[in-house]
């Protein structure tokens, strides 16, 4: 970013859009949630472990069957407590419960399930959690470009905004021919623009 700006010449440091990024992300997060309305009524939910200044934290992460991300939540355990926060802030964000829920054999999931949404059909099967266990890559890159999260509110407040503007441009490239990419990618544009209040 700092370099197309230059290229423009406007010279700002990187610090500056850090801070751009700090101010603005979270506005165009709720804009995007927004306009996106509720996801899909299946929920596959997994965690995977990083590390932020020494110490192991958990993504929890939840997307549905179109694999759109529905949330992400930073959390210093894996227990019952972590995963029916993890369930209230799912539901609160979608206000509504899934008609389905796919976890893998955790067994917090299983708890927190009891406790939080006991009459949505859960099921654990080996291999079925397999596309949230995918949608882990795009974090995975994007923590290797940043050489690691610096601490765990930061990394919560980035990838919460990275996923919703993931979910904007993915259009599944390899499954279209290059005119249908294309034209998706289009649509999306225009989204972008009125959400960050480009004219």
């Amino acid at each position: 970013m700092e370099d197309l700006l230059a290229q423009r010449g406007i010279t700002v440091s990187y610090e500056a859009i850090r801070q751009w990024c700090r101010t603005f992300g979270p506005a165009q997060a709720r804009g995007l949630r927004r306009r996106h309305g509720r996801l899909g009524d299946t929920w596959y939910l997994d965690e995977v472990s990083v590390t932020i200044q020494g110490l192991q934290q958990y993504l929890w992460r939840a997307v549905d069957q179109d694999d759109d991300l529905i949330d992400i939540l930073v959390q210093p355990r894996r227990n019952c407590r972590a995963a029916t926060r993890c369930f209230g802030k799912l539901l609160n964000e979608q206000s509504r419960a899934p008609h389905r829920m796919i976890t893998d054999k955790l067994r917090s999931y299983a708890a927190a399930h009891r406790i939080v949404m006991p009459s949505v059909a859960h099921s654990s099967r080996q291999y079925e959690n397999n596309r949230a266990e995918v949608s882990h890559q795009p974090t995975r890159q994007r923590e290797r470009q940043l050489r690691r999260f610096k601490s765990a509110a930061p990394a919560q407040r980035f990838l919460s905004v990275h996923g919703l503007v993931l979910n904007l441009f993915r259009v599944g490239r390899h499954l279209l021919r290059a005119v249908h990419h294309r034209l998706l990618r289009a649509r999306s544009f225009p989204v972008w623009d009125e959400v960050t209040c480009v004219h």
